[in-house]
């Protein structure tokens, strides 16, 4: 029952967020075609609904060739291989606003694990690569909350890739912890907490929304 209400509660978000993102949508598009590299929409290859492999649908930010260059599948804060309009995007999270339709399609759902490339997939242990994406991915989940400064602590660190490595073992332990508690109120909770973070970046409200959270480890 309540995979199914998810389902249509999916559908139903993403046909509003379609029609109310178009104002967006439209002159993000003719921007990006004027002053990016002639591309709008980057799909990246992402570990999805038991596994499977599918296309994210994001607004092109970085270079075209930069999956190749720097850091890699890492996205550092000031990196230079995103575009100066992509700064804004990924700034303000607008990047990530296609991935309605993947929502739409039935790749995604509103919550659920975050979707990642293969090779960042590799970094769960096994037992959490079996259950991790029984639920569909998500535009967000417990993990982007908790690790909503991810990009300023591999930013920090003396080795970013190697913070990168240390920090999939914890949001393992969420993903987990999200698949024993998925319910309504659990998305709901998330969805709020999404919305709160995007305004009030520091807060720590996730910990007293969610008690039973694993404990964060010191990084």
């Amino acid at each position: 029952m309540y995979k199914t209400l998810k389902r249509l509660f999916d559908l139903l978000i993403a046909t509003i967020a379609l029609v109310l993102l178009a104002p967006i949508f439209i002159p993000v598009i003719i921007i990006l075609l004027l002053t990016g590299e002639h591309e709008v929409f980057y799909l990246q290859k992402r570990v999805g609904y038991k596994n499977r492999i599918f296309g994210i649908w994001k607004f092109a930010t970085m270079l075209k060739n930069s999956p190749n260059m720097g850091t890699g599948e890492i996205t550092l804060r000031n990196d230079p291989r995103v575009t100066t309009f992509g700064k804004f995007l990924r700034m303000s999270k607008i990047n990530e606003l296609p991935q309605i339709i993947n929502v739409f399609k039935g790749d995604m759902s509103i919550v659920g694990p975050r979707p990642l490339m293969e090779i960042s997939f590799k970094l769960y242990s096994p037992e959490v690569q079996k259950i991790i994406y029984n639920s569909r991915p998500g535009m967000t989940g417990i993990a982007s909350i908790v690790f909503r400064d991810e990009e300023k602590l591999l930013s920090e660190a003396a080795d970013p890739k190697a913070m990168y490595r240390s920090i999939y073992p914890y949001k393992g332990e969420l993903e987990i912890w999200y698949q024993e508690h998925a319910s309504t109120y659990t998305d709901m909770m998330i969805i709020f907490l999404t919305a709160w973070s995007i305004f009030f970046p520091g807060n720590k409200l996730v910990d007293k929304v969610f008690k039973d959270l694993p404990q964060r480890p010191a990084l």
